[in-house]
């Protein structure tokens, strides 16, 4: 159960409501977001752009997003990022290896295993250690290492909102909000 009342688009300022009422999924995520009258257009801008902008690809970035869920213990996040994750390409396997903490599985690839291993640690440690990130640096852009770091701290962002308020889980509707953004 929610620890804060969710906005009511109905009695909540016209700002809040036109930006509310743009968007194609009414999750009840946004509705909490809306206390944040002044930040609530500019994390969904942020969230759409890394979700839909991104030169990084959208398979790497949901192995971040489906880790930093389960480090975080944000099970509304998962709900959503699961069904994204497999419309990117991920496979029943791998989300299963995500959801067992299994980041070093043989169904990721290398480059894949770095991604994890480089989320673990900017999660855990703030900071990649030298070593990841050289390895990241061979293996990535510098554009797709700096959009990586933004999606782990939006995502990280995301699950302390949702875990501290308490958003009520509901069912998946991440696929249909992204292809709206499409």
């Amino acid at each position: 159960m929610a620890r804060l009342p969710y906005v009511d688009p109905a009695t909540a300022p016209e700002r809040v409501r036109q930006t509310l009422a743009g968007v194609a999924a009414p999750l009840k995520i946004f509705n909490m977001m809306a206390h944040a009258e002044s930040n609530l257009r500019s994390l969904l801008r942020l969230g759409g752009t890394i979700l839909t902008k991104q030169q990084l690809p959208g398979r790497l970035r949901e192995l971040a997003i489906l880790r930093i869920a389960k480090l975080s213990g944000a099970r509304y996040e998962w709900v959503q990022h699961v069904p994204i994750g497999q419309a990117a390409g991920l496979t029943e396997t791998q989300v299963a290896a995500l959801d067992a903490g299994k980041t070093d599985a043989a169904c990721f690839d290398a480059r894949e295993r770095l991604v994890l291993r480089f989320t673990d640690e900017v999660v855990r440690q703030v900071r990649a250690s030298d070593a990841t990130f050289a390895q990241m640096r061979r293996e990535f852009s510098p554009r797709e290492i700096v959009e990586l770091i933004l999606a782990i701290g939006y995502y990280m962002m995301i699950a302390r909102l949702l875990e501290t308020t308490g958003v009520d889980l509901e069912p998946e509707a991440g696929t249909t909000l992204i292809n709206s953004m499409r």
